[in-house]
């Protein structure tokens, strides 16, 4: 985010203690979005957003007010998540027009706390994609090089980030889509255990992959959104109840860590792992900087070891298996019948189905529902879809017993840096082949979070922590005492 803008915490503090102007936070952000060349967003929430603003700057002295976690924070919510009163396409043409008559779990949460939404981000359609090419919209832009990608499939919450255009925002993570543009971006991004936020409201792609996740300019901000995020659930049957509710705490178990004499106490004795599967292949650019990242920690006390997870290298297929399956299954509701794009003349119900189908998806969501569609065929299903489970077991047995011997692991985001607008996008392989270092993670259903660690011709680079399932605060804390590492090594 740029230097003259406040973290999430700051600017509830200022809001509560009269020291900010919400109304003028929110306007200033709006001039931002008009005049920016990046194409963050899809729908915005002007109206509703400044007189949420004019509200805040009323009420902020009131009890109830004063307790909201979020009060007047700015917050951008992917196209993806179901916000009332406020279009929600997914980024597609065969969602135009469609206006959700309820909120997702996530933005009830985010309301109760005081947040203030100001728009629907750009985004892969339907989650679908590396790098929010495949938006019926048109790409977004990376704001370090305006001729390169932001990443995806949550570019345009990364971007905005990034930009400015937004303190907070949401993403969803199926297979990176919040860690490969919080990389691309030089933002932090953090995919939680599958079953810690609730789904509900999330218009699904892949039902047992996906989450949604905090995105922010720095780790605390992360730490207290997920906090928010974490609400329990009811109608998301895939929501874990966790025994202690302490474990939801992030916030407070990240805080006070920004002392050097803290910082070197709580890396001390920290054990790493580092599989080396994740680091073959990737540029020499980003190679460095992960291992330089690495040996900070190694300065203050951590231990690292170089580890093999042999079953990674079915990862990537057994994941676009399981993916573009559930997909298959998961967009049949897209009829253009009851909501969303209605072409033409109305004839028999399957070339009315057809039609629209074909008019209103793209290329990449076609080429998934095609291949989904195949896989769970007669005779295939077997041969595929309950293979990659198997596969997806032995990877998830491989996550839970390296981090049994380490307190988290460490590797790169991305193989390599954001790469040019259009450079990829006709190469469906290639753009896959990208997802190599985040896929392994959404099967084995553990968080994972993005820091920025280094940059490369100007383009920043993520590292990536994993750590075991619910435990957030793990990754959190050893990610903020890597920012303090970082700042000592440059005064």
């Amino acid at each position: 985010m740029k230097n003259d803008d406040l973290t999430a915490i700051e600017v509830a503090e200022g809001i509560k203690s009269g020291t900010i102007s919400c109304v003028e936070l929110i306007l200033k952000i709006y001039d931002r979005i008009e005049r920016s060349e990046l194409n963050c967003f899809i729908t915005l929430n002007k109206e509703n957003a400044v007189e949420k603003a004019r509200e805040v700057d009323k009420k902020r002295n009131e009890e109830e007010y004063r307790h909201k976690k979020l009060l007047g924070v700015p917050i951008a919510i992917k196209d993806s998540i179901s916000t009332k009163g406020i279009q929600t396409t997914c980024a597609s043409e065969i969602l135009k027009g469609y206006i959700p008559p309820y909120d997702a779990t996530v933005i009830e949460a985010l309301k109760r706390e005081g947040a203030i939404i100001i728009g629907k981000t750009n985004m892969d359609e339907f989650c679908m994609g590396t790098s929010t090419e495949t938006s019926y919209y048109g790409p977004t832009r990376n704001p370090h090089d305006l001729s390169r990608v932001p990443g995806g499939s949550s570019g345009g919450s990364a971007a905005a980030i990034s930009a400015g255009e937004t303190v907070l925002a949401l993403g969803s993570d199926t297979g990176g889509s919040i860690r490969c543009p919080a990389s691309f971006c030089g933002v932090v991004g953090l995919k939680p255990t599958y079953g810690l936020v609730s789904r509900y409201g999330l218009i699904a792609y892949a039902n047992s992959l996906e989450q949604i996740g905090p995105m922010a300019s720095n780790v605390t901000d992360t730490a207290l959104l997920l906090e928010v995020l974490a609400a329990k659930d009811e109608r998301d049957s895939t929501q874990v109840k966790i025994k202690n509710n302490t474990a939801t705490n992030y916030l407070a178990s990240s805080l006070n860590r920004n002392e050097d004499a803290d910082v070197d106490k709580e890396v001390k004795g920290m054990r790493i792992g580092i599989p080396k599967e994740f680091i073959e292949g990737v540029s020499a650019e980003v190679e460095k900087s992960v291992w330089n990242a690495v040996h900070k920690f190694e300065d203050s006390g951590a231990e690292y070891e170089l580890i093999s997870m042999r079953d990674l290298k079915y990862a990537l297929a057994a994941y676009y298996v399981i993916a573009m399956s559930e997909a298959s299954s998961n967009l049949a509701r897209f009829d253009g019948l009851r909501y969303g794009l209605r072409s033409g003349k109305d004839e028999d119900w399957h070339t009315t189905f057809s039609r629209i189908r074909g008019e209103g998806f793209g290329d990449e969501v076609k080429r998934r529902i095609i291949l989904g569609t195949y896989a769970l065929s007669a005779g295939y299903y077997g041969r595929y879809y309950l293979k990659s489970l198997k596969v997806r077991t032995l990877i998830k047995n491989e996550f839970e017993a390296a981090l049994k011997r380490h307190d988290i692991l460490a590797m790169p985001t991305m193989p390599f840096v954001a790469f040019k607008l259009g450079e990829k996008i006709k190469n469906p392989l290639s753009l896959y082949l990208a997802d190599v270092n985040t896929v392994p993670v959404n099967l084995a259903g553990v968080p994972s979070i993005s820091i920025p660690c280094g940059f490369s011709n100007g383009l920043p680079i993520g590292l990536q922590l994993v750590s075991g399932h619910f435990e957030e605060d793990k990754i959190l804390k050893a990610a903020l005492c890597f920012d303090t590492l970082a700042n000592r090594s440059q005064q």
